[in-house]
């Protein structure tokens, strides 16, 4: 979860770099440092904290080849001496990923005479590096010895002292891609890092081996030299911007109906023909297993209840850092889809890679067509959401829910679950979406209602079964930018313990939207409410109520259950967003987070 920046060509380097992380500090901001070339001889600086504070003590010097690197720290503290770069003997480099094997390696070197200052798996890795070239004929030959010494994930910005015009990259399992120009070739972990430069890139595959000199490109692999496609990125820099928002995070929400509308479009433009048409068909399977991390896995829940609920599948929805370590009943017959924001994140790769040795097909739900996850699995669709910048995911969700709420809905057809008059329905409720989620996100009531929460330590979320699962997203989008502490509950568990948490003006927020366990929300609502909480509820317009059971609520359309929750998911994403901005909270970089989940 770190970002890597590198160049080697005829523009001035350390500009780049600088440049290179901000666009990548999204990835990680504990500290950050970059290494260049000066006079044949390297030069490093490396400061703790955000890229401003390393901009603050760098010069710009007549260099141009260098890697930059910004952390979120895996191994040891963040400190200058735990910063990347790491130069150990001839190498200095920056990683991102996991050795995982990194302790019996250092031990391995120690013997030998080796000595190290850091608490990284990354010094360990330049250390090896640099021993292997001691017994190695190159540089090419050292970095494919390493690679079947090194255990876990690694993505490599290499500098070799001997060798002041190359610059070297490796990568397995984590992200790394090469941007291409006419003068001049970049590595970086993500686009946005050389959007300012070039659109045209290459992507790497595992164990692929880079060298660049000379203007010239050369990629091996399994010692062989090889050819890459060259790509052009979509879209531009200014989808990277913040377009006159304070925030990315808003500028998100706010672009929601355009990215529901793509994602959608494809799949209903001409009706359910397009949906039959241009969607899987998942009718057949056995089995489903949805596989994923954090929000993805929230929009996963969702997926589940609504495809058991309307396209009558049983369907288990696993957290991808647990489904890979535990007992898999799979074959042919199942069918396992994974959902990633990145398309790179770690465990749901591993889960990924672990389902295909067990015969299972794989789907995946990606909103990166070039990812790894992308790759790997059977079958992809895409979410259309674009650059996604701020930390809490919005629109990315929002598109993963459309998705697999197409998905419960082609299935329904697919197996005579509804009739024409409800596929109608949903429908005209789909073609409603944009404008209803335009005017949801303008609603004024979500600052008003901030106000009475921001300054609260503990908040409950309440729901019963597709509202808990959303529950668990506006729990999670209010503590991860807020830090306020506040949990998700299946309505009805709330009795059998923690409601001994609710006290005095405890806020709690509770979702109503099903018709038919409505009543019994609502009693658990009386039930907090009796001890004291402040209560928040979220309903439609069909069972808005006058009550003196909760002091705020939040009205939405009514629309029918498929779509229902790409609307409710919105007051949840503008609530947690006015809480923290109300706490002075670093809205768009939460501490201690990251964008793109690339380590275990």
């Amino acid at each position: 979860m770190c970002g890597i920046i590198g160049y080697n060509g005829k523009e001035k380097v350390i500009p780049i770099l600088i440049d290179g992380l901000k666009s990548l500090e999204y990835r990680g901001y504990d500290s950050a440092g970059i290494a260049y070339f000066k006079n044949n001889n390297i030069e490093m600086t490396k400061e703790v904290g955000r890229i401003k504070e390393l901009e603050k003590i760098i010069k710009d010097e007549a260099a141009y080849i260098g890697i930059g690197h910004t952390r979120w720290a895996t191994h040891g503290k963040p400190n200058k001496t735990n910063a990347h770069p790491h130069k150990v003997g001839t190498v200095t480099l920056v990683h991102n990923g996991i050795i995982e094997n990194y302790e019996s390696l250092k031990e391995e070197l120690q013997k030998k005479g080796y000595h190290f200052l850091s608490d990284t798996d990354t010094e360990v890795a330049a250390g090896m590096l640099d021993d292997t070239l001691k017994s190695s004929k190159d540089m090419i030959e050292a970095l494919s010895t390493v690679q079947s010494i090194f255990t876990g994930s690694y993505a490599f910005g290499i500098l070799l002292d001997q060798e002041p015009d190359t610059l070297y990259a490796m990568k397995k399992d984590s992200p790394l891609i090469i941007g291409v120009k006419e003068d001049g070739y970049f590595i970086a972990s993500d686009i946005p890092a050389i959007l300012n430069y070039t659109k045209d890139y290459i992507l790497l595959d595992d164990f692929d081996i880079v060298k660049i000199k000379d203007q010239q490109l050369t990629i091996y692999h399994d010692g062989k030299e090889i050819k890459h496609e060259v790509q052009t990125f979509a879209y531009d820099e200014e989808t990277a911007q913040k377009d006159g928002y304070p925030h990315y995070m808003l500028k998100e929400i706010h672009e929601e109906p355009r990215v529901l509308e793509k994602t959608i479009k494809p799949f209903l433009e001409n009706g359910t023909t397009s949906l039959l048409k241009n969607l899987p068909d998942i009718s057949t399977y056995r089995h489903i297993d949805i596989v994923a991390c954090g929000s993805a896995w929230h929009a996963g829940m969702i997926g589940k209840s609504l495809i058991e609920k309307y396209g009558k599948l049983p369907v288990q929805c696993h957290i991808a850092s647990e489904y890979r370590y535990q007992p898999l009943f799979l074959d042919e017959k199942c069918l396992v889809i994974f959902i990633s924001q990145s398309g790179e994140t770690a465990d749901t790769l591993a889960s990924l890679k672990i389902a295909k040795e067990h015969g299972a097909h794989t789907l995946a739900i990606v909103n990166v067509a070039s990812s790894s996850i992308a790759r790997a699995a059977d079958e992809v669709i895409l979410t259309q959401a674009g650059c996604e910048i701020a930390v809490a995911t919005t629109k990315a969700f929002d598109a993963q829910v459309a998705i697999l709420s197409l998905l419960a809905f082609r299935t329904a057809i697919d197996k005579n679950e509804i009739d024409s008059k409800e596929i109608e329905q949903i429908l005209e409720d789909y073609e409603r979406l944009i404008k209803l989620t335009e005017k949801l996100i303008e609603q004024k009531d979500y600052e008003q209602i901030a106000d009475h929460i921001y300054e609260k330590e503990d908040i409950f979320y309440l729901g019963r079964q597709i509202d808990y699962a959303l529950s668990l997203e506006g729990s999670l989008k209010l503590k991860e930018i807020s830090y306020i502490h506040c949990d998700a509950y299946a309505a009805g568990e709330l009795k059998h313990g923690t409601i001994s948490l609710v006290e005095q003006d405890t806020p709690v927020i509770t979702i109503v939207t099903d018709e038919k366990i409505a009543s019994k929300t609502i009693s658990n609502m009386k039930e907090v409410r009796a001890r004291g909480s402040y209560n928040i509820l979220i309903t439609t317009e069909m069972l808005d109520f006058k009550s003196d059971v909760y002091q705020d609520k939040i009205v939405l359309p009514t629309v029918h259950p498929m779509v229902m929750p790409m609307l409710t998911v919105i007051p949840l994403q503008l609530l947690a967003y006015y809480v923290a901005l109300k706490r002075g909270c670093d809205i768009d970089k939460p501490r201690n987070l990251a964008k793109s989940v690339t380590v275990e």
